[in-house]
């Protein structure tokens, strides 16, 4: 991408040089299309955490609470209008203490289980496989299920298989025609563990990829179901776990996970999602961008091993990470979203619009009360539910679903902002710096020959005019949505659910084959242009 600027690094409030307010040249260069845009890369990631599954997703047949079949109604119906691709379950960390055969039969005499990794919540085990697969179905999505390395089997992992994708008369079939499904499901990915490096078995590279060729082994494809296999792959810079198992499992598997959190550090607090300055909002955009260096140092390794690109990397836990909010259960990751979380969204699906040449499927965490979530839902059980900024990030990036990249130069202004996210700590002075544009765009043709144009402007001051040269295309119309408000830490409550919401955005006019807008500070545009 072109970048117009001179450097600049501050170390408290940011200003802007006097350039800034003049008007910025973009070229959409609509006569070079590129790779196209994986839906995949919308997908959600819902871990038996919290309350992402009961009392998010799932409420039970005997709630009062609305529900369709046990599914939360007004989640149910909020998650349809996303259009999700695919849903990621049980985990997580959950998965790798997770047995199967517990979450199947009669609800009833299911045991439960104690949640080792997420606050030892007693769970009754009534949401299991049945349960995923029928929502994934109903939503229309691909489910993925990550498997159980860590604490379980070969048999157990491979029996597992068989009961949701066979339609023969085999042993694991007959149990699920037992349990009430007379067909097998479809499923595709199946991830053959979880961060084997942590939580999935503290294991070393070479130790996994001896693991995953055994377990791999006897994941037999059933009839006409493929199985789409997924190595449990490396955390953020880690590099040298991606080339081990390239070198070592190859083309025994589809697909390399890639774990990456906007997180300040794991020890100690991670900050407030609502109460933070003006460096912390910056530094968490920078960070979230420096996903994209992360990402092209791992395709770098995947391009030497698999020059022919058969194997995909899966950004399956990507997303804000900060502290839980006071008054709430320890170890449920139930924070807020605000604005910044928005545009860490936005700037996050942008980066990987760029890579989808290799990045193949990215997962938000969480889908629903966990981290960086789509929807929150009350936690006294009322009934009251809250879109996220996130969640309306990405119902307004719908249309780059299956579209083909189109190529955009932007001139943008870039700060340098600090590594260190807390100033007062020891060390902060001596963290660094990475760079942060104050605008970003992505463009893509849709199937109906339309052209989808996204535009992020986070500057907290400065408004920002943009003209954009059409190269290779012919507009008449343009029309658009715009998610802003009036601080960057603004959030959506019960009480007041529509702070931060899209609307109708008209300040874009077309002449000449040349689109003019004007995109205010803190906002973010999507247009579609035909």
């Amino acid at each position: 991408m072109k970048k117009l600027l001179t450097m600049m690094v501050i170390a408290s409030a940011m200003t802007l040089s006097a350039s800034a307010a003049d008007a910025v040249k973009a070229t959409l260069h609509a006569d070079q299309p590129g790779a196209k845009i994986n839906r995949e890369i919308y997908g959600q990631f819902s871990e038996h955490l919290g309350s992402c599954i009961y009392g998010g997703l799932w409420v039970g047949k005997d709630s009062p609470i609305p529900n369709i079949n046990g599914y939360r109604k007004d989640v149910f119906e909020a998650l349809k209008a996303l259009r999700i691709p695919v849903m990621r379950w049980p985990g997580g960390c959950f998965a790798d203490d997770y047995h199967w055969m517990d979450g199947i039969g009669p609800q009833s005499q299911r045991p439960s289980l104690r949640n080792n990794n997420w606050g030892g919540t007693i769970e009754d085990n009534s949401f299991g496989t049945h349960e995923f697969l029928n929502l994934c179905e109903m939503l229309g999505c691909e489910p993925y299920i990550s498997g159980n390395v860590g604490s379980g089997t070969v048999k157990e992992m491979a029996q597992w298989v068989e009961y949701m994708t066979s339609d023969g008369d085999t042993p694991m079939a007959r149990l699920r025609r037992q349990n009430g499904r007379d067909k097998a499901w479809h499923v595709k990915y199946f991830g053959i563990g979880n961060e084997a490096w942590g939580c999935g078995g503290n294991m070393t590279p070479q130790y996994y990829s001896d693991l995953f060729r055994k377990y791999n082994t006897y994941l037999r494809d059933q009839g006409s179901n493929k199985l789409y296999r997924i190595a449990s792959g490396a955390s953020d810079y880690d590099y040298d776990w991606t080339k081990v198992l390239m070198e070592n499992i190859g083309n025994r598997m589809q697909g390399i996970s890639l774990h990456y959190y906007t997180c300040s550090g794991w020890d100690g607090s991670k900050g407030s999602a609502i109460n933070f300055n003006t460096d912390q909002y910056y530094w968490a955009l920078g960070k979230c961008l420096e996903i994209e260096e992360v990402i092209k140092k791992h395709k770098a390794i995947m391009n030497e091993k698999d020059p022919k690109n058969t194997i995909g990397l899966l950004v399956d836990e990507w997303g804000t990470w900060w502290d839980e909010e006071p008054g709430t259960i320890s170890g449920h990751l139930y924070q807020q979203n605000a604005l910044r979380d928005a545009f860490v969204a936005a700037l996050s699906l942008n980066v990987f619009h760029r890579h989808t040449d290799r990045v193949k499927m990215a997962n938000i965490a969480q889908v629903v009360n966990v981290l960086q979530s789509m929807i929150l839902t009350d936690q006294e059980g009322t009934g009251h539910m809250v879109l996220t900024p996130t969640y309306h990030v990405f119902e307004m990036y719908t249309p780059f679903q299956e579209a083909t990249y189109l190529p955009i130069d932007i001139e943008s202004e870039i700060i340098q902002v600090s590594k260190a996210y807390f100033k007062e700590k020891e060390g902060a002075k001596d963290a660094g710096y990475r760079p942060c544009p104050l605008l970003s765009a992505s463009a893509a043709k849709t199937k109906d020959g339309s052209v989808v144009l996204s535009l992020t402007n986070v500057s907290l001051d400065q408004d920002k005019t943009i003209e954009i040269q059409l190269n290779g295309m012919e507009a008449k119309t343009v029309s658009g949505r715009i998610l802003t408000s009036k601080n960057v830490a603004d959030f959506n409550d019960f009480q007041h659910p529509d702070i931060v919401a899209p609307k109708e955005f008209k300040d874009a006019k077309l002449k000449k084959g040349i689109l003019t807008l004007k995109v205010p500070a803190k906002s973010i545009i999507v247009l579609s242009l035909k």
